[in-house]
């Protein structure tokens, strides 16, 4: 894992309880352009509305700023997850969770939190999201690291390998 990326950073912890560092958009913007570029086209975007900086930053993606109905809920609530919601889980995030395979851990992720504190879920999330070899945080589509081409590409994958290719078969 790399050394500077252990700090808790609240913009980059989900209110839905998903990690933003292993989304595609969010490594797009961060560290991989053409990434971001494939995704846009993908979208029938312009790159700008694929761009995220995190679930509480101020640059999110055209999902995170538009469509995303837990981080606004939370907020309108004072609250930080979703699992910290008296009406936890609703039919919005039973729905949101069931729809992509990238959410398949998100009831265990809100436990970690609501049990352990976000810091130390982070902690767990940067580890769980690590290359094996490497060390890069990929996202729960990387079956290979995009790094060092390692496989799979993290713990994630390895957990959900069978789902996520499933799944994304479905897709196209």
């Amino acid at each position: 894992m790399k050394k500077d990326a252990g700090k808790y950073d609240k913009k980059t912890a989900a209110a839905c309880g998903l990690f933003c560092p292993s989304c595609t958009l969010y490594i797009g913007t961060k560290e991989d352009p053409e990434r971001l570029k494939f995704l846009a086209q993908a979208f029938k975007l312009p790159v700008e509305d694929v761009r995220c900086e995190g679930c509480r930053a101020k640059v999110r993606s055209f999902y995170c700023r538009d469509l995303c109905k837990m981080y606004k809920c939370a907020a309108e609530k004072g609250l930080d997850f979703c699992g910290s919601c008296p009406d936890y889980p609703c039919q919005e995030l039973k729905d949101f969770q069931c729809a992509m395979p990238h959410r398949i851990e998100l009831w265990s992720s809100l436990e970690s939190i609501r049990e352990a504190g976000p810091e130390q879920w982070y902690d767990r999330m940067l580890e769980h999201y690590a290359c094996p070899s490497c060390g890069a945080i990929n996202s729960a589509y990387d079956i290979q690291c995009r790094k060092c081409g390692a496989e799979p590409g993290n713990a994630y994958v390895a957990e959900h390998k069978d789902e996520i290719i499933r799944q994304l078969g479905k897709m196209q």
